[in-house]
């Protein structure tokens, strides 16, 4: 994802003198191409992630487009003071974006960990919140953002995540989440860079007779409304899967969509939030170990919503019975 991140912000910058890329000292040698071509429009600002912050808000008034880029935690728990009186006070339109989010730097260790940044700048008024499923979804996504109006945050992976889309999609849009596979069963909402994991439950899910629908649900904030009404309408199980704390992330904005939202038409729709616990891993390793850790593999998913569907699927026969029942007595 950083790779994608870096090349299309040389696309896009070459088309607009507007935009101006900061770093916390990160990415030198990946942003090598931006610079030489731009070499008036890079600042590194070293370690000192609320003074860049700053310095992106005044540029914003300036009437420039600043891109706000390191590690997520620092882009968001270090300087969420700046971010919330520099920029969304201000509704400045600067775009955050950290890269490693969730569990991308887990072998570093907790400080390198996010977990709690879409919690954390959901909250913020105006801001808009963006997980990318994979590259593609990030080159879409950066020039979406920079068409809006107010700060943003792009919540990107590391490296190596695989494809999902063979081509941006060309109903791409912020706040509208995209279908990439249909199913009739369940529906399964991911957010961020978890997407290829969500894809491989699918298909095991799938080994098992169970059909689920796949939707990347790239923007948290704001919400699809649309898509949420139909999938709560339309299946028994709706499950949010992301690589974030189940405090405050996409699985929570869907809850309180559910319990503030209008009433459904289903009479089995159950949310199934899946996500980290309310705990820090402390088992030292790689990605793909802590989210072993925390049940974010496909293989642990797909048992997680195949125990959940035969828990559903056994509650509404026995509601169609209890029915079925009533009416023979009532005749």
């Amino acid at each position: 994802m950083r790779n994608a991140f870096a090349s299309q912000l040389e696309l896009l910058a070459a088309s607009d003198d507007r935009i101006v890329l900061l770093s916390g000292d990160i990415g030198n040698r990946m942003f090598d191409k931006f610079k030489a071509q731009f070499p008036d429009r890079f600042y590194n600002c070293g370690i000192a992630e609320q003074s860049m912050i700053s310095m992106a808000a005044g540029l914003a008034m300036c009437g420039l487009r600043p891109i706000a880029y390191t590690i997520a935690p620092f882009i968001t728990a270090r300087c969420l003071e700046q971010i919330r009186v520099d920029l969304c006070y201000h509704h400045q339109s600067v775009i955050l974006a950290g890269v490693g989010a969730g569990l991308g730097y887990a072998e570093l260790g907790a400080t390198h960990h996010s977990c709690e940044d879409i919690a954390m700048l959901r909250s913020l008024p105006g801001m808009t919140v963006v997980c990318p499923g994979d590259a593609i979804e990030v080159r879409a996504a950066m020039t979406g953002l920079l068409k809006l109006d107010g700060p943003s945050y792009l919540r990107l992976g590391k490296k190596g995540e695989p494809v999902i889309h063979p081509a941006i999609p060309d109903d791409f849009a912020i706040g509208k989440a995209h279908v990439l596979r249909q199913g009739e069963d369940i529906c399964l909402l991911s957010t961020g860079n978890i997407l290829p994991v969500v894809c491989e439950a699918a298909d095991l899910l799938q080994q098992r007779g169970i059909h689920a629908r796949v939707v990347s649900y790239h923007t948290v904030k704001p919400l699809d409304d649309a898509m949420l009404q139909e999938c709560f309408d339309d299946f028994a199980i709706v499950a949010t899967i992301e690589e974030h704390s189940l405090i405050g992330g996409f699985g929570s904005a869907v809850a309180e969509w559910l319990v503030d939202g209008p009433m459904l038409d289903s009479g089995c729709a159950r949310l199934i939030r899946i996500g980290t616990p309310d705990a820090f891993p402390h088992l030292a390793g790689d990605q793909s170990l802590a989210r072993a850790e925390f049940g974010l593999t496909a293989q642990a998913i797909a048992h997680r919503l195949w125990s959940e569907w035969m828990k559903v699927s056994s509650m509404c026969q026995l509601r169609n019975e209890s029915h079925e029942s009533k009416e023979m007595s009532l005749r």
